[in-house]
């Protein structure tokens, strides 16, 4: 897959981030060029499709602090946002069936492995370096066999979903973390864990700066071309309609129905 579609999205909120993702998946044909999204998020708290924030976070806090929260529609457990850039892969069903699960995870996560080197850090897949495998309902706080670590700290997370038609795959880039705004809001764990940012590793490029690396990285990985446009009419309105029933509803966000 050498042509991508490539989809570029400013700051709006949390649930329009996630209602895209949706609208893109849900959409998609297997015919279509593969999509790349890059994106930025507000102070916001986003949910595995089963966590349970009630048992994690203190809400009320998260509320008074102004944080938002939205339920992905991916696995995983609570993840933090507001210094990361986030990147997200739609692909066809094909490519699932080639790789599986744990294959395609590596696959489509060497330009991340990529990206780190590329600013000078030695990144590798978690079972590389022989990190044990831990469950969390704190992302930062746990660690999956498809995880990149840098020093042996976790950097991100990365998650899919899988349909009929297509898959999804979504992650982060922390640039930093605000732990004085967010530590507060983890009732029983640590949302950090034994994870680290690339402020923390001493990288203080700008977002565009590593906005940038992120394109490069991907097509010198996957020696993609770009054809850049925004969402069609089509997907804008199932977007929009996903926002408004869906993600910036509580039933979804807090309880997991839809």
């Amino acid at each position: 897959m050498k042509k991508w579609r490539l989809i570029e999205e400013e700051t709006i909120d949390s649930a329009w981030n996630m209602a895209v993702d949706d609208a893109l998946l849900y959409i998609f044909k297997d015919n279509d060029l593969p999509i790349l999204r890059i994106y930025q998020w507000p102070q916001a708290l986003s949910f595995g499709r089963f966590s349970n924030p009630f048992k994690t976070i203190d809400l009320s806090l998260a509320e008074k602090y102004r944080i938002s929260c939205v339920r992905r529609i991916t696995g995983g457990g609570i993840l933090i946002h507001g210094g990361d850039i986030s990147y997200s892969l739609i692909l066809p069903s094909s490519f699932a069936k080639e790789h599986g699960v744990k294959g395609g995870y590596r696959y489509l996560c060497r330009f991340l492995i990529h990206l780190y080197e590329k600013m000078g850090l030695k990144a590798a897949f978690a079972t590389e370096v022989n990190i044990p495998q831990t469950r969390s309902e704190a992302c930062l706080a746990g660690h999956e066999a498809y995880d990149i670590v840098i020093g042996g700290k976790k950097i991100g997370g990365n998650a899919q979903r899988h349909i009929r038609s297509a898959m999804l795959q979504h992650g982060s880039i922390p640039l930093l973390y605000d732990r004085e705004l967010f530590e507060p809001l983890f009732l029983k764990t640590s949302g950090f864990g034994s994870s680290t940012s690339l402020k923390e590793l001493g990288k203080s490029e700008s977002f565009e700066t590593v906005k940038n690396m992120v394109k490069e990285s991907f097509c010198e990985t996957f020696d993609a071309n770009f054809m850049e446009n925004g969402l069609t009419p089509c997907e804008l309105k199932t977007a929009r309609d996903l926002y408004e029933k869906k993600y910036r509803q509580n039933r979804w966000n807090l309880e997991g129905r839809e």
